[in-house]
Order: C-alpha cells, then structure tokens, then sequence
C-alpha cells in the first residue's frame, strides 16, 4: 500500500489541515455525529487530526472511540486529544475482530483507494472490524459531478496559523482518466526557504462500482444520498453518501 500524501505525512502541513479545510461547520459532521452518539463502540478510519471524534466525546459519547491513520503527521495532531484511542496504522495490519457498532470514514478518505484490490482488501478489513449488523458510514465524491473541474491554480486558499501566512494552490497534473485525478497542493509560506508539494491521486466510483464492492465484501447497502441533507443520488449529486451494514 502506497505512503500517505506528503500534505498528512508531514507535521508541518498536518498542522495546516484543519485551516485549509474549514473542519468547524462541516456538515459531513453534522451527519455522522448522530450516527457515532448511537453507537457504543466507534472506529473512525482515515481520522486525521481527530476533530469529529473530539466532537463526539464533547457532546457526550462514554463509549469507546478508536481512530485510526497511517499518517504520522496527522496522528500526532490527534493525540494531543485526550480520552480517545488513537492508533496509527492501515486498518489492515490490526487484528481487530467483530469488535466496533460502527465505523466511519470521512473527508472523502474512501477515495485514496485507487486499485480495485486495494478497494477489496479494506472493505474485507471494515467488515472483519465490525460486529454482525455494525454499519460502515463513509462518503464517495459522484463522478458524475466532475468535481475536478473546479481543482485549478487560480484558487489559491490563503490562511493563517499560529500568525504566520501560507498559500495552498491546487493544480491538476493527470485529468480525469476514467477512474482517477491526480493533482498537486503546492504550500508556501515566508516561513519557508522553499515551496512543499504535496501529490495526490484519487479514485471516483461509480454508484453502481461502488455497491458491487460493497456487496462483495459482504455488506448491505442500507442507505444512500446525494447531499448532506439526504437527497437521493442522482447523475450529477455531488456525493455518494452511504450507510452499508455488515451481513
């Protein structure tokens, strides 16, 4: 399995993440948290630097709540937050055994997985982690809404953290191929003697792709929507938001 991004491995742009993508207000967390507050045992993949797992303990979950991300960068973010477990590695490598009500996976974090097998394999980890009937909630960007054509350089995003100015320009390197877009984040800062480049390559699944691997790797499609407000798929909703139940 590949290594992550450079934009999560490494500390110095982790600690941009949650500036650069407006993580308060988000309301992929106003979906999921009801969810996580359901559940008593809550494994959250791809968790970054923890934020909606940190929000569900401040609202009041006294379960059990594991992150888990390769990325060192991120995790040592997360662990900064208290009364979570956070572990770091691919879902794959643990030995976790029907063992978690639910499992989410955010931010679009589904689509760092570009093989058809490397698809497999993770969902076949996802199941193997939940209990019978536990439910996997994740999100998918609709290829249908080519959310690519607005990844250009002219959309510079400037913030600021800990009082010092960067940049973050998005460029597109290998269009749309069918299955995949590759692009770059390109950082810079006066706080730096030379730009980072992070590169980037994501999957878009097709709805009907999508639940063909989900029914292969055991799971029941019980919900899907198209928006955040739970508007059903359509060609072009801009996502595959889905609810699969472990069989």
């Amino acid at each position: 399995m590949s290594e992550p991004d450079r934009f999560f491995s490494d500390p110095a742009l982790a600690r941009l993440y949650d500036a650069i993508c407006e993580t308060a207000g988000r309301e992929d967390y106003d979906f999921y948290l009801p969810h996580i507050l359901a559940a008593e045992d809550v494994l959250d993949i791809g968790c970054g630097t923890g934020t909606l797992l940190e929000e569900a303990r401040a609202a009041g979950h006294k379960g059990r709540l594991t992150g888990i991300d390769p990325a060192q960068g991120m995790m040592e973010i997360a662990r900064q937050k208290a009364g979570i477990d956070w572990v770091c590695a691919y879902l794959e490598t643990q030995n976790w055994d029907n063992e978690f009500d639910l499992a989410v996976m955010t931010g679009h974090a589904f689509q760092v997985l570009i093989g058809d097998q490397q698809i497999a394999s993770f969902l076949a980890a996802v199941h193997r982690a939940l209990k019978p009937g536990g439910r996997f909630a994740f999100e998918t960007r609709n290829p249908g809404a080519r959310a690519w054509d607005n990844w250009t350089g002219n959309k510079a995003k400037q913030i600021t953290v800990d009082a010092i100015p960067y940049i973050d320009c998005r460029e597109i390197i290998r269009p749309f191929d069918g299955q995949t877009v590759t692009f770059t984040h390109t950082f810079t800062s006066p706080a730096w003697p030379a730009p980072k480049v992070s590169i980037s390559t994501l999957r878009f699944l097709s709805v009907e792709a999508l639940n063909a691997a989900l029914s292969g790797a055991g799971f029941a499609v019980h919900a899907q929507y198209g928006e955040w407000d739970g508007t059903p798929v359509t060609e072009t909703s801009p996502e595959i938001i889905v609810i699969a139940e472990r069989r």
